[in-house]
């Protein structure tokens, strides 16, 4: 068939513009199936303008990114007076029960407003997210709806609550487009308060808690704001950030690792950035056809998720949910409901202890780390709290490792007579 010059060129690009798009998904994600989770914006924090899109009105799962609505509207009842940073909340058992990430917080126990708010935006914790709902709508279902209503009223058409934390609910979904006005939003509405979404660190009761976002920890001008994970989302993430006199704004949802998902905002930022810096705007379709990687980098990411389709596929079917590697015990516990919707689980952990103390769990876990040398570069100390009240136990844990560096480290502790299993961030 004989084919006009415009036409070939038309069905050329065609063609390109048709494998750029199977590809996409493998930048940010390891599977077929995961690859139709994802979904991506970027916009001027100022104008609104739309810098970047794909599939932007397409409905996943919030996961953790639903803390920043409970946020939002803590920060509202701080303005009106309904709470103070200093009020005292109360914990009640429906908080206490909910599943990790959260601080281990006990019934009857108070904790006050800015510690709800630091533990909220650091380790992403779903009891003080109970405890939070409970405390301004009475019950976490009426502060289901108030979230809702307060979507509905910033523009988010495609967002329903039913829960204050994110944890897994077929009801509660949202899109990219939803996302960023939240954030838009919040970060307008509430400047003063906007500022603790760039804690890094904050002690509880004597524990040290880090931050998940560890884009914001590396990436110029990044202020903020929210991680998540729940695995019928996969990893998502809103990131603000500032250079000079221009803010931007990314969601993206549904990314096979944190680290995956961070490298491809951290992508779409300098890309967004270079087009303010320009003046350049664009709407995309939900194709997210105008705005792709480079195909050479495309083509790269494919053969490179090409050589292990098979072992993720195994690997989804069946986690490992912990791996008791040769060494002593040490008081270690049995409880192992890890990161079950936790904002950012951070990739694989390792557990080397738990302590009736928080600081021998600490010693324990910065002495692993010493052993472990250069494995340690990408991973971080992160004391886990569990138990009760009158009987915490604190888990000594290094988190932010893939799969493969976690056996190692477990491997090295191991041959040094160390205690050590895997904690796996999927179950």
């Amino acid at each position: 068939m004989h084919l006009s010059r415009t036409g070939f060129l038309s069905s050329l690009r065609s063609g390109l513009m048709g494998l750029a798009l199977a590809l996409t998904g493998l930048l940010v994600t390891a599977s077929p199936a995961a690859a139709g989770r994802y979904a991506s914006i970027v916009i001027d924090a100022d104008s609104g303008a739309i810098l970047h899109a794909a599939n932007p009105d397409t409905r996943s799962y919030p996961a953790s990114l639903t803390k920043v609505m409970t946020l939002f509207l803590m920060f509202d009842a701080l303005d009106s007076g309904q709470l103070r940073m200093d009020s005292k909340l109360t914990v009640s058992a429906h908080a206490s029960a909910q599943s990790p990430s959260k601080l281990g917080l006990e019934p009857g126990e108070h904790i006050s407003a800015e510690q709800v708010i630091l533990a909220l935006v650091t380790k992403s914790a779903n009891d003080a997210a109970v405890v939070a709902a409970e405390a301004v709508g009475g019950t976490e279902a009426n502060f289901a709806q108030l979230m809702t209503r307060k979507a509905r009223a910033l523009g988010m058409k495609n967002t329903t609550y039913r829960n204050a934390s994110g944890l897994p609910d077929a009801g509660q979904m949202s899109t990219v487009r939803d996302q960023a006005t939240l954030a838009r939003a919040l970060i307008r509405e509430h400047p003063g308060h906007y500022k603790y979404f760039s804690t890094r660190q904050f002690n509880y009761e004597g524990q040290t808690i880090s931050t998940h976002n560890r884009l914001m920890l590396r990436y110029p001008g990044a202020d903020g704001i929210k991680t998540g994970y729940i695995h019928a989302s996969g990893f998502n993430l809103i990131s603000s950030a500032k250079r000079g006199e221009k803010r931007i704004i990314g969601v993206v949802f549904g990314g096979a690792t944190g680290a995956s998902r961070d490298k491809h905002m951290g992508q779409l930022l300098d890309k967004g950035f270079a087009q303010v810096k320009r003046g350049q705007t664009v709407e995309v379709a939900d194709s997210g056809a105008d705005e792709l990687p480079d195909v050479d980098d495309l083509v790269s990411a494919a053969k490179s998720a090409k050589a292990k389709p098979a072992i993720a596929e195994k690997k989804a079917k069946a986690p490992v949910k912990a791996v008791a590697m040769r060494g002593p015990s040490a008081k270690d516990d049995d409880d192992d409901d890890d990161a079950v919707g936790d904002a950012d689980p951070s990739g694989w952990a390792i557990q080397v202890g738990a302590f009736g103390e928080y600081k021998p769990a600490h010693k324990a876990a910065t002495d692993a780390a010493k052993k472990l040398g250069g494995l340690i570069s990408k991973g971080s100390i992160d004391i886990d709290k569990a138990g009760s009240k009158a009987k915490p136990v604190y888990r000594a844990r290094i988190s932010g490792f893939t799969e493969d560096q976690a056996r190692s480290a477990c491997k090295r502790l191991g041959r040094a007579g160390k205690n050590c299993k895997l904690v796996n961030p999927n179950t």
